[in-house]
């Protein structure tokens, strides 16, 4: 995805120009994206950059005037007008749709400048004022940027295969993460698949002078919002709303054309209710299946009409299966560990919405931020997958899960939850769309730790509260899961038992089926019982696409010598597990899922290095 790589060190410049050379060459992901390079020799700092074209960071590093201060800018930054007013009145001349204007403002602020911004993004700012150089990220750590240090140099990159692709030391897996990746599909705490290959913490300052040795500064702690007094709900509301008013139109401005991924949920349906643009200029689109319009795609399509915004429905159906084999192994190597290979149509419906517009607002982390969703958990392997030696890292995560899940419940949302488990997913929208959710703006997320103290069970979600103050006429429809909407309590209660009824039994009937039901519908194949059950909010449903349209692509994966000869697996029990889904009536699929994504893995990064 678009970031940067680079390195600082003493060696000579020839040396360091080559490693940047061939570290930006592994995230040149797409034909639309720019690069450069950047170097400054006396301060030992070698930068190469990439950018989708358009995007707010194509510019490339901002110089000051003097040309004494550079910064290397990757992702976005969401400052008020307030902000661009400020530097108007002090002389500075600027776009407010690029980098420009932030190198001014470090300028200005100097050691408020990391503290000040709002946005994902990561970058470097070298200073020959005081000769340093200075690696810094969001405070979420949601645009990664990933390190390693050796005697003589400290790389940096943001996707850790680059890394890997300079240093042949770290090219063999780290089994800690390996294991937490087992049990939880993503890494945890700063760790990488690649072995001493670590991520930057959230909201990191890390200062080089005059040597490869950072002094590692932090200018943000979670600590800082958890302290805050709690408002009354009726302040709580306001607070929440006059945020939305205020920040919502940043995230629809800038060079790119924005549209917005559209739910039948409550996430989307907020920032709806309060960014009201004029008919037709917002593209709307909403992902769905083969088998009918799911919930997601019938609501959505009406609360486009409502708005008077075009709406268009992205499928991952034929020509995603037939191409399965290339997004899952893509979707592996954008991700490095950080999703399964399911989420492959995550990368292809993203290539599909760029076409509609290559910047692309979504609802993302507002659940589990206000409400503290938890999206992901620990979950134990199929018994006999895997060796003892291995499984003692899979038990492990489970320790370092329940250790992390210890803490403030929106600092474990927004700061562990958001940057680990959805940063592969964010990863693979990123390689071709800018992305953006008001979720995780400051303003929202610093409000939200004001929550009132009474039991959240025994209020209305403020989602709801949100959608009735921002437009009664959104409000006035119901949620994909039956919450919501003006309908009465007796008719509301009969639908939200229904679409309950219809999530779990799909559940039930895809990739949560139990063994004994999947005998019984493999005996009664020929009915095609699925069309009962599936598509009624799923997209996906590999428990029966691993049995038909991709068995082929599963025997010629798992079932291979390679496959088979991991010491970490016991290739009987992975032979049971394929043959036992594709032709015995069993239901294995997120075993399979994990497999293989492992393989993918290892043939990708490990194999012949």
């Amino acid at each position: 995805m678009p970031g940067i790589v680079g390195l600082i060190t003493r060696k000579p410049s020839q040396f360091a120009q080559a490693q940047t050379t061939e570290m930006l060459r592994c995230i040149v992901h797409e034909e639309f994206y720019t690069s450069g390079t950047f170097s400054e020799p006396q301060l030992g700092i070698y930068v190469g950059w990439t950018a989708i074209k358009g995007s707010f960071s194509d510019s490339g590093p901002a110089r000051s005037e003097k040309g004494d201060i550079h910064l290397v800018f990757s992702g976005e930054e969401f400052s008020p007008g307030s902000t661009h007013r400020m530097l108007k009145s002090k002389g500075h001349s600027f776009s407010p749709d690029d980098v420009s204007y932030l190198v001014h403002l470090y300028e200005e602020l100097g050691e408020g400048f990391l503290p000040a911004l709002n946005g994902m993004f990561h970058g470097a700012i070298v200073d020959k004022r005081n000769s340093t150089v200075t690696l810094f990220n969001d405070r979420y750590g949601m645009h990664r940027l990933f390190f390693h240090q050796t005697a003589d140099a400290f790389y940096f990159a943001s996707e850790a295969k680059a890394i890997a692709a300079v240093c042949p030391n770290v090219r063999q897996p780290d089994a800690k993460s390996i294991g937490e990746f087992v049990a939880c599909s993503c890494v945890l705490e700063d760790r990488t698949i690649f072995k001493d290959v670590f991520s930057l913490p959230a909201a990191s300052a890390w200062t080089f002078s005059a040597g490869t040795s950072p002094v590692k500064g932090t200018y943000f702690q979670p600590q800082q919002w958890e302290s805050q007094q709690p408002l009354s709900e009726q302040e709580y509301l306001n607070d929440l709303s006059e945020s939305l008013q205020t920040n919502l139109p940043l995230y629809f401005a800038g060079r790119e054309k924005v549209g917005i991924a559209l739910t039948g949920g409550l996430d989307t349906r907020v920032i709806m209710a309060w960014h009201k643009p004029a008919a037709g200029t917002l593209p709307c689109y909403t992902f769905g299946g083969v088998f009918r319009d799911c919930e997601d795609v019938r609501l959505a399509q009406r609360l486009a009409r409502m708005a008077e915004q075009p709406h268009q429905v992205l499928r991952a159906g034929g020509e995603f299966l037939s191409r399965f084999p290339h997004y899952a192994q893509r979707s592996i190597y954008l991700t490095e560990g950080g999703v399964d290979v399911y989420r492959a149509s995550d990368l292809y419906l993203s290539e599909e919405a760029r076409k509609i517009a290559p910047a692309k607002v979504v609802g993302t982390y507002g659940s589990e931020i206000v409400r503290h969703a938890v999206m992901f958990k620990p979950m134990p392997p199929a018994p006999g997958m895997y060796s003892s030696d291995f499984l003692k890292y899979v038990d492990e995560a489970k320790d370092t899960y329940s250790s992390i899940r210890r803490q403030n419940p929106v600092t474990f949302a927004a700061f562990r939850q958001s940057p680990w488990y959805h940063h592969g997913i964010l990863a693979l929208e990123q390689s071709q769309l800018t992305v953006r959710s008001p979720f995780l703006d400051n303003d929202f997320v610093r409000t939200v730790y004001r929550a009132p103290m009474e039991d959240s069970s025994t209020h209305d979600d403020i989602r709801l509260k949100l959608i009735r103050a921002g437009s009664p006429q959104l409000a006035a429809v119901r949620s994909d899961r039956g919450v919501g909407g003006n309908s009465g309590k007796i008719h509301s209660a009969i639908v939200r038992a229904f679409l309950e009824f219809t999530f779990k039994a799909e559940y039930a009937y895809d990739y949560g089926m139990p063994q004994w039901v999947a005998r019984t519908d493999h005996l009664f194949s020929g009915l095609h019982l699925e069309k009962l059950f599936l598509g009624r909010h799923k997209l996906l449903h590999f428990r029966l696409w691993y049995k038909t349209v991709l068995a082929k692509y599963v025997r010629e994966m798992l079932l291979d010598s390679r496959t088979l000869s991991r010491g970490y697996l016991h290739p009987q029990r992975v032979e049971a597990i394929v043959r036992g889904h594709l032709d015995e009536g069993r239901n294995y699929t997120t075993e399979i899922h994990k497999l293989l994504t492992l393989e993918l893995l290892q043939r990708q990064f490990f194999d012949a290095q």
